[in-house]
């Protein structure tokens, strides 16, 4: 595999509902997280966050394990309720003293903290006053990132505002899989926009403090038309304008506000897209403030064919045939991260900042074996190919500054509970017990060689 720069930063990711547990300690207020995961039928296994991965008081040994890694970034994220219980007003000292420790320790062991701000736990409070539908949510946001800057600006190197809101929007607001679990079928459209607005307000407020640099991170994924068989050698032009619209919808429906200071053609069919009530003088400047980075999180491309005559929408999304899958069912396409960074660099030109990848990464059924090792070799497969795949891109011309795996560890993963792995390290979730697995080993000399 060809070298990478030298100052190219290896990474991992985690969130913080997915791994800190230590929901009611020292302050913390309830998220949406928290109360979506404690009703009936809502998570696969029927568990919650409440322990997750014990993060809150393990992190001292969690660092010590990404130190042995050899990592140079940690992208994690900061709980908003952690931070602001009720999502307003003065900062909880306790915590914020929590991320105040977790940013030395990281400082001390060489890795460069890069903080996500709002990785979907929502303060319980401001949905309640109607969450991101609410205008003044985005405001609270604002005022959550200076609190947060204002404490850790001076030591944190890059800042995420929010991370995938696209998948925030649908599953959450539209889809109701994930908290805070509403169909707003009708009225979705300001959900899309307050999100942008908060990040606007948030970066504003993050340049004010410190020197780190400014990002946000979304979900991007090629879409590609397929006929009925599966094959895209078998779709039509009916598929492949059904295609079109779905990459309008979730890899630009949140993009060109950010990097054209516009929303792209056709949103206005989105339900309640009314743009002259909505978008208001002065908030596609305050959105399109130009960003030190873009996140791009790729796990997959997506499958859009053209839908049946009863089609609720637009599209109709299909499984791609002729791949493997990992235990998400998520076909494994590394060619697809190439395709989707040279797109990027193509749709946006010079307005393209440059490019970290947040999130990348697999889930498979990989446990113990007979002498306590966990050799994933699956893992290992998908994270070369998508490596090699990320070199292409470079290799093309997209510049992209850092990689961050997802994830260190494996962790309570959202609907599903703690049914799906994405680790490089084995977490035995009744004793929290910490175990490297193979693709670990792997990851570590990756980085030893390219570095």
């Amino acid at each position: 595999m060809d070298q990478f720069p030298a100052d190219f930063r290896w990474g991992v990711s985690t969130s913080s509902y997915q791994i800190e547990g230590a929901v009611t300690e020292d302050g913390r207020g309830a998220s949406i997280w928290d109360t979506f995961s404690h009703q009936p039928d809502r998570i696969g296994d029927a568990t919650t966050g409440d322990v997750a991965c014990d993060h809150y008081h393990r992190y001292a040994e969690d660092v010590a394990l990404m130190a042995d890694l050899g990592v140079r970034a940690y992208r994690f994220s900061i709980a908003w309720p952690r931070v602001q219980p009720t999502g307003s007003g003065p900062a909880n000292p306790a915590g914020l003293a929590f991320y105040d420790r977790l940013v030395d320790s990281l400082l001390e062991r060489g890795i460069e903290p890069a903080a996500t701000l709002f990785h979907w736990d929502l303060p319980q409070a401001l949905q309640d006053a109607g969450g991101w539908t609410n205008r003044d949510t985005a405001a609270r946001f604002g005022e959550y990132a200076d609190l947060a800057a204002r404490a850790l600006g001076d030591r944190v190197r890059l800042w995420l505002t929010l991370n995938e809101p696209i998948i925030h929007f649908t599953l959450g607001h539209l889809l109701g899989l994930h908290a805070p679990g509403v169909q707003l079928l009708d009225n979705p459209f300001p959900v899309v926009h307050h999100q942008l607005l908060g990040h606007g307000l948030a970066a504003a407020a993050i340049r004010q403090h410190g020197t780190g640099a400014v990002s946000i991170a979304n979900n991007y994924s090629p879409a590609w038309p397929v006929g009925a068989d599966g094959t895209r050698a078998g779709a039509d032009d009916s598929d492949r304008a059904a295609a079109a619209v779905y990459d309008a919808f979730h890899n630009r429906l949140f993009t060109d506000p950010l990097l054209h200071g516009r929303y792209p053609d056709g949103v206005e069919r989105l339900p309640g897209a009314d743009l002259d009530s909505i978008v208001l003088d002065g908030d596609l400047e305050v959105i399109s403030a130009p960003l030190d980075a873009l996140g791009v999180n790729y796990y997959n491309p997506t499958g859009v064919r053209a839908p049946g005559h009863d089609g609720p929408l637009p599209f109709e999304l299909t499984q791609l045939s002729g791949y493997p899958t990992t235990a998400f069912g998520w076909p494994v396409v590394p060619e697809g991260l190439t395709e989707i960074l040279v797109t990027l660099k193509q749709r946006y030109g010079d307005r393209l900042p440059p490019i970290w990848i947040t999130e990348n990464g697999c889930c498979y059924d990989d446990g113990p074996g007979p002498d306590g090792s966990i050799v994933d070799t699956d893992r290992i497969t998908y994270l070369d190919g998508h490596v090699r795949a990320l070199r292409a891109a470079m290799d093309a011309g997209v510049r992209v500054d850092g990689y961050c795996l997802w994830s260190l560890m494996d962790n309570w993963e959202w609907a599903e509970g703690f049914t799906k792995r994405f680790g490089l390290v084995h977490v035995d979730f009744d004793t929290q017990g910490r175990t490297p697995k193979a693709s670990y080993a792997w990851y570590r000399d990756l980085i030893a060689r390219s570095s």
